[in-house]
């Protein structure tokens, strides 16, 4: 048989060719138990007691802590990220898909390890739920973030902007709030002000085909330069701009009242409530209706979109600034929504975690809530611990956000598919 006629088979309905094996997972998995279940459990008196307090939400449970032995606890929770590992190395022997849980199940317990080695010993206990609590207040730029980036890229262009819109939404956000004194209408502005850093971005990405990261990183600058400046020069002199607004803070009736996810869920800020809805008519939007199909038919295939009559560079403008919108409302967070006066550089690079927050999560704003959760908890992390007393240098702390957006992006490069037309320019 010929090799054209072998190489037909293997193409055609004939053999088929197995798929290769991944063995980053098990090998990240097992070096990471080997590090918690060794290096955690080696220095702990046999002696030590973790204290952990939760706060139920019940007022007749009131916040129980619980008294957990160290050393005990880090071996068994490490047991577990082991069995998560060999089930790794058994499904990849096998070619078979490592579903996404097995690496959050072996995280989840590989992280609160930690937290037990590090209050090992100490008399002050771990806030559990202001940790939680906490990490989704954090969390909530990050979502919104992460939401435009799904709006912009499903629709074919790469936003990399978001850092700028996020900042440009926290300038406003608070400007028009302190003139006014109502964080409402500071509220309001934030997507004003992310719309319009949207506007540039289809302009010139869409309008004269410039190459979307390029635009993107340009933005960034553009707006942390315009803020700074305004900063230095009007906002810093004048005790008007100081003037400190904040959204009310809602403990909704009932819902507060559910053990453990009460105090964290429901007794947030109103920007958190608002994410809330946000993410959950974005997901539906988008894969279960008609403009989310159009929208997402621009980003896969344009030119079969342009066939059936949608005018796809319209599309691409119209949802580029509603994806600049929707981070400029995230902007809100550093000023209105946290009580605080505008400065510079605020966003602090959460712009491109909120981008790789978009990555982890698939392009899909289910995932990306859960990514940003895993972001905001690593921030959190620092306050949590600061309070116990755990010294740990704040450096390292700091560094903990970014180390993690780093892995884990690492970790899911190669295996998630992005919008196939995204960055391209369509010229029909």
């Amino acid at each position: 048989m010929s090799a054209t006629a072998i190489t037909g088979l293997s193409l055609g309905g004939g053999a088929k060719t197995s798929a290769p094996i991944s063995w980053k997972v098990p090998i990240a998995l097992t070096a990471l138990t080997l590090l918690v279940g060794v290096g955690f459990s080696v220095g702990v008196g046999p002696g030590e007691v973790s204290h952990v307090t939760i706060e139920t939400g019940n007022s007749w449970s009131g916040r129980p802590t619980f008294d957990l032995p160290t050393r005990a606890s880090v071996i068994v929770l490490a047991l577990v990220a082991a069995l998560a590992a060999g089930y790794s190395w058994w499904r990849a022997s096998r070619r078979l898909k490592i579903g996404r849980w097995v690496p959050a199940v072996a995280g989840a317990a590989l992280v609160v390890a930690f937290l037990l080695w590090a209050v090992g010993g100490r008399e002050q206990s771990l806030q559990a739920t202001s940790l939680l609590s906490g990490a989704l207040f954090l969390s909530v730029p990050l979502i919104f973030g992460a939401l435009s980036g799904c709006i912009c890229e499903h629709v074919g262009v790469i936003n990399v902007s978001i850092e700028g819109q996020l900042l440009a939404g926290a300038c406003l956000a608070a400007v028009v709030g302190s003139i006014t004194g109502n964080p409402w209408i500071g509220l309001i502005c934030a997507p004003i002000a992310g719309a319009l850093v949207g506007c540039l971005l289809a302009l010139f990405a869409v309008r004269y085909w410039v190459d979307h990261i390029i635009v993107g990183v340009v933005l960034n600058v553009l707006v942390t330069g315009l803020t700074s400046y305004l900063f230095s020069t009007v906002l810093e002199r004048h005790a008007v701009f100081a003037t400190r607004v904040q959204l009310p803070r809602w403990e909704i009736p009932l819902l507060r009242d559910i053990p453990v996810l009460g105090p964290v869920l429901f007794r947030q800020n109103v920007l958190t409530y608002i994410m809330f809805v946000v993410v959950v008519v974005l997901q539906i939007f988008l894969f279960k209706s008609r403009w989310g199909l159009r929208l997402r038919a621009c980003g896969e295939h344009p030119k079969a979109a342009d066939t059936v009559g949608i005018k796809v560079n319209r599309t691409r403008v119209l949802n580029t600034i509603l994806g600049g919108a929707v981070a400029g409302l995230g902007g809100a967070y550093f000023t209105v929504a946290a009580g605080l006066a505008f400065g510079k550089e605020m966003s602090a690079g959460r712009g491109y975690i909120a981008l790789a927050a978009m990555i982890l999560g698939g392009w899909k704003p289910k995932g990306a809530i859960l990514a940003a959760l895993l972001f905001g908890f690593a921030d959190n992390l620092q306050n949590a611990l600061g309070v116990v007393g755990v010294e740990i240098p704040s450096q390292f702390m700091l560094m903990a956000p970014y180390l993690v957006t780093i892995f884990a992006v690492a970790g899911v490069v190669g295996r998630m598919r992005p919008p196939a037309a995204e960055g391209q320019a369509y010229k029909g």
